[in-house]
């Protein structure tokens, strides 16, 4: 067991909740419509040496086409909060666009096997690293929700994770035990794909885990979110309780149909494993890194025309029948 009063790693955002008081104190909280597009929503909102926040969980319910817009403005030393963060690190790691990075979970992707391109990005000395759990991100956002400046907890004490994390040990007033105390997390931009949304940014998802993307949105300064579709206000107002990130919270919405590909949207479509195949593999070299992003990021001019170059509406047809277990050739 590791005796450590304070783990060794750098803390990369500000904790104090009085610093982002001062700042969420002076958000627009009327109701206005925050209807852009992803250029507008990526050019206003995310700038060089913000920290951002991904919502999702892996490769479920991925922000992609904002992930490709940052890439393709040439944002350039951003921060990352790499909590169950696979695809979306990856891109943000080997495209150069990341110089730090809050490390839960990254670079595996699952029973697909590593990504080579986000392994040597992240063994490099280009990105400064600090360890975490996945729980404790989720805490230290859940903290920054609450508006406080730590959450204690006992996981992470006596660990590796701890040694190489930015946590400290406090002793609790009522009882005399040793705590981990996990910094809050503000990030300066936080960014979620959700099943739909309203003009004004009020959010719904309707299937699968919500994972942190609450507590995510309402610890962020700013949040860019992107939809599978825009409903009417009048079904946010019948169906409140289904709102799982309220208007305020929210600075830019964007209708981006199959917005989450490659990755899953629960009760709408597969993940597209052809493409997750063909991306390993053309990983595997700097060439084909390059290539990969010459192709799909740069070379397209919108996530319309990226949806078109994997296929279109019937590749997309397909990865819904496989969600809804629609009987397809494919299986």
């Amino acid at each position: 067991m590791i005796s450590l009063e304070e783990g060794q790693e750098e803390l990369f955002v500000d904790p104090d909740p009085d610093h982002a008081r001062a700042y969420f104190k002076n958000k627009n909280r009327s109701l206005v419509n925050k209807v852009t597009s992803i250029e507008k929503a990526v050019s206003a909102n995310v700038h060089d040496g913000d920290y951002l926040a991904v919502g999702g969980f892996g490769h479920v319910r991925i922000p992609t086409a904002i992930l490709y817009e940052i890439i393709r403005q040439g944002k350039r030393n951003l921060g990352m909060a790499g909590h169950t963060s696979i695809y979306d690190s990856d891109l943000l790691a080997s495209s150069g666009c990341m110089d730090r990075c809050d490390i839960s979970y990254v670079i595996g992707y699952e029973i697909r096997g590593l990504s080579a391109s986000a392994r040597k990005a992240f063994q490099s000395k280009a990105i400064r690293k600090t360890d975490w759990s996945n729980s404790a991100l989720a805490w230290r956002f859940a903290a920054g929700a609450a508006g406080l400046s730590f959450m204690p907890a006992r996981n992470m004490l006596g660990t590796g994770t701890f040694q190489r994390s930015a946590a400290k040990t406090i002793t609790c007033p009522f009882t005399g035990k040793k705590f981990a105390a996990l910094p809050a997390l503000y990030p300066d931009v936080g960014i979620v794909h959700v099943h739909s949304a309203d003009i004004y940014g009020n959010c719904q998802i309707t299937d699968g885990i919500l994972i942190s993307d609450p507590y995510l949105a309402r610890a962020s300064k700013r949040v860019i979110v992107t939809c599978e579709k825009l409903i009417p206000h009048e079904e946010i107002r019948n169906n409140p309780q289904s709102t799982v990130i309220p208007y305020w919270c929210v600075d830019a919405v964007v209708e981006v149909p199959y917005g989450s590909h490659p990755g899953n949207m629960p009760g709408e479509y597969w993940f597209d494993e052809d493409f997750f195949k063909m991306y390993l593999e053309t990983v595997k070299t700097q060439e084909g890194t390059d290539g990969f992003y010459k192709d799909y990021v740069f070379g397209v001019r919108d996530f319309e025309e990226y949806l078109e170059k994997i296929g279109g509406v019937k590749k997309m047809r397909e990865l819904r029948a496989i969600d809804k277990l629609i009987y397809t050739n494919k299986g």
